[in-house]
Formats: structure tokens, C-alpha cells, sequence
């Protein structure tokens, strides 16, 4: 998905204020999708990754959901902010600190191949059946992945031998992501044309 930068505009705003409703501040108003269109879409997952010092302090979302694009980022925001398992809650002083990036993902594609595999261009979700893992398509242009590096850490995200997916096929796919941040400074597009 290829949002308008208006949109994204009013994606960051609405994070930003959902994940300050946590701590008294107003929920995001409520918006005409007249005006934007593309946020009232039903289906696409998105996530949000709270960064503090450019350090990793949270990041949450849904592969696909059933609420509106604009609902799916205030829902990944308030979440990453309290439930991310591998960080303690932000504290209200931290909020005005974090730089929010937000990743709006496409459909997922199967692959019958790991060849298929585009660094900077696919995130990947690997479907098991007691693991499951998703690593979103900046993770492997961020620490200079490989393609056998990528798959390797998203196994071990799974909770899966690094290696597995040398020793059989796994049911893995990919996706591609319309990712922005408020500084901008990160801002990409990791889309396939």
C-alpha cells in the first residue's frame, strides 16, 4: 500500500495522541474518511515501533486486522507502548522522547522459494505449527542481512533453530510495507515497482 503523505501525517498524529491518552492526554479525534479514504481500509495489518535514542523500546502490530487502517495504528501504538513482553511500559516522561515508526503492510504472498526472497523489499512471516515469527522488511536492511542471515533470525524470532530453514522448507512469506517516522530521518518505502 502506497499511502498519500496526508494520510501519513494522519497516522503519525493519531499514534502519537493514542499512545498519549495513556497518560490523561485526548484520544485521537475522530476523522472524516471522506477526506482520507485509504485509512478507512479494512484488512491491511500494520505495526508501530517505539524507538528511544534509536534504540528499540517497543514495536507491536497485526499482520492483518479487522478494524480500519487508521483504528489498526492507534490499537499497534497504545500496545507497543504498554505490552511489548520484551520492555517494561512507557513511563509518561519517556512519551515526548520516542520517535513513533509506523509500517502499513500489504497482503501476504506465499513463496516457493527462498531465491524469492528481496532484501529491502520483503518482510517475512514464518508459520509453523506451534511457531510463528514476523520480521519487518527494515529489520534486514537495518543490521545488513543476507538472505540466509534474514531467514536465520527469523527463525530464531519463531523460537526455531537458526538453521532450520536449511533443514527443511519452511511455510514462510513475504510482504512489503509502507514504513514512516516523525523525524523522518528513517523515513523509506519498502515496496515492490
Amino acid at each position: 500500500m502506497n499511502l498519500s503523505e496526508e494520510s501519513k501525517g494522519v497516522l503519525m498524529l493519531a499514534a502519537r495522541d493514542s499512545i498519549q491518552s495513556l497518560f490523561g492526554g485526548n484520544l485521537p479525534p475522530v476523522i472524516d474518511y471522506t477526506y482520507y479514504p485509504e485509512l478507512s481500509q479494512v484488512g491491511p495489518g500494520a505495526f508501530v515501533t517505539l524507538l528511544s535514542d534509536n534504540e528499540l523500546r517497543g514495536c507491536i502490530g497485526y499482520i492483518t486486522s479487522e478494524m480500519t487502517i487508521f483504528d489498526t495504528v492507534c490499537e499497534s501504538a497504545r500496545q507497543a507502548a504498554t505490552n511489548d513482553p520484551r520492555f517494561y511500559p512507557l513511563m509518561e516522561d519517556e512519551v515526548s522522547k520516542i520517535d513513533i515508526e509506523i509500517s502499513v503492510l500489504s497482503a501476504l504472498t506465499s513463496i516457493s522459494s527462498y531465491s524469492q526472497i528481496q532484501i529491502g523489499v520483503h518482510g517475512l512471516v514464518l508459520d509453523e505449527e506451534l511457531n510463528r515469527g514476523l520480521l519487518l522488511p527494515q529489520v534486514a536492511v537495518e543490521n545488513h542481512f543476507d538472505v540466509p542471515q534474514f531467514l536465520s533470525a527469523l527463525c530464531e524470532k519463531a523460537g526455531l533453530n537458526p538453521y532450520a530453514w536449511e533443514e527443511r522448507v519452511l511455510n514462510i512469506q513475504t510482504f512489503t510495507a509502507d514504513v514512516f517516522s516523525e523525524a523522518g530521518k528513517r523515513k523509506r518505502l519498502y515496496e515492490q515497482g
